[in-house]
């Protein structure tokens, strides 16, 4: 989790149990499935929208739909209110803004927090992609688009420095790669200079360089007098071994009973570390969550209130906090939301 620190009262005081707990005593139940991960039992989304609006409204709370806030209203570093885009005037002395990311601009997300953020005093840390694929420079990748690689190992080096490293899957797009592990690594690389990164994919993490040497020897002994392009079936993906023969600087036409040693070698380094060098990210409106935001040093952990403005609260992806994939941002978004909703009473 970025900027995990801060979150520490919000997640205490309001838990991943406590979520549970909520949307179950209003009419969702709830399963547990492998790696503790949480779905509805009915295993539709719309199902945990139904709770939190039972909630709502069982609260006695003023939903208003369709009405855009066009206005924070601020005097004396104090909020007093909204002023909606019909001009209405709304008197509060507690504000939170609750308005996400600009992710999927076509669920609501239009920034419009960022830039009452910033009229307040805010400072706004960049608004960058996070969990979105990476594209990479390698001018045949489309011919990979649709493969996908279960059991694999993406690595991520910033000036040869590891940065990143998973087990898991993956998936190569007409433009790069995603999947699981693309989008775990974007959020580790997103706020480097992609110059300086290498992407590596490990297609046998289970075997050794020895072990996956001794594999290719009795992979090649079965296929002697068929060309490499051909010798390599049963060991990788038919559509990937053109690409991993190429990588490692061997004649894809080359007879099997031909190749040399050091080509072998070469071969191994090619299967263990296939190399991609980030182009950019995705798009930031594919992007599963938005990072960067309001400012942490600029609000009070305790309580989600501006440290500028009194009456100024702020909860979720707003905020310059984000994480990985898992429910991780939706259990920041409900707990800072406890907390900033709490000021009220």
């Amino acid at each position: 989790i970025r900027n995990d620190k801060f979150l520490l009262s919000a997640i205490h005081s309001f838990s991943p149990k406590d979520t549970m707990t909520l949307i179950e005593s209003y009419g969702t139940p709830l399963k547990v499935e492998r790696g503790n991960r949480v779905f509805p039992v009915s295993d539709k989304s719309s199902d945990i929208i139904k709770a939190l609006a039972n909630f709502v409204y069982s609260s006695g709370v003023d939903v208003r739909l369709n009405t855009r806030v066009k206005d924070v209203v601020i005097r004396d570093k104090v909020v007093k209110g909204v002023i909606l885009e019909d001009d209405t005037f709304i008197d509060a002395d507690k504000v939170i803004i609750a308005t996400g990311g600009i992710s999927y601009k076509a669920t609501g997300s239009t920034g419009d927090g960022y830039t009452f953020a910033k009229k307040a005093g805010h400072s706004i840390v960049d608004l960058l992609p996070s969990l979105v694929g990476i594209d990479v420079k390698y001018k045949d990748i489309a011919s990979l688009s649709g493969l996908t690689l279960k059991n694999v190992t993406l690595s991520a080096y910033c000036n040869n420095k590891l940065v990143y490293s998973n087990l898991g899957e993956l998936l190569f797009t007409h433009t790069g790669i995603s999947g699981p592990l693309a989008l775990s690594c974007c959020a580790n690389i997103n706020r480097l200079n992609l110059c300086d990164v290498k992407l590596c994919i490990d297609l046998k993490p289970a075997l050794d360089n020895s072990v996956l040497d001794t594999r290719i020897l009795s992979d090649f002994k079965k296929y002697n007098n068929k060309i490499i392009l051909n010798g390599l079936v049963d060991l990788l993906p038919h559509s990937i071994i053109e690409h991993v023969i190429i990588m490692a600087n061997i004649d894809e036409y080359k007879k099997i009973n031909s190749i040399t040693k050091e080509e072998r070698t070469r071969l191994v380094d090619s299967i263990k570390n296939m190399t991609f060098y980030p182009q950019k990210l995705g798009d930031i409106n594919n992007a599963v969550v938005t990072s960067g935001g309001v400012s942490i040093r600029e609000i009070n952990p305790k309580n989600m209130e501006s440290k500028i403005v009194k009456g100024l609260h702020f909860a979720g992806e707003v905020i310059d906090v984000d994480a990985l994939t898992g429910g991780f941002n939706l259990q920041i978004a409900f707990s800072t939301g406890y907390l900033a909703g709490n000021t009220l009473f």
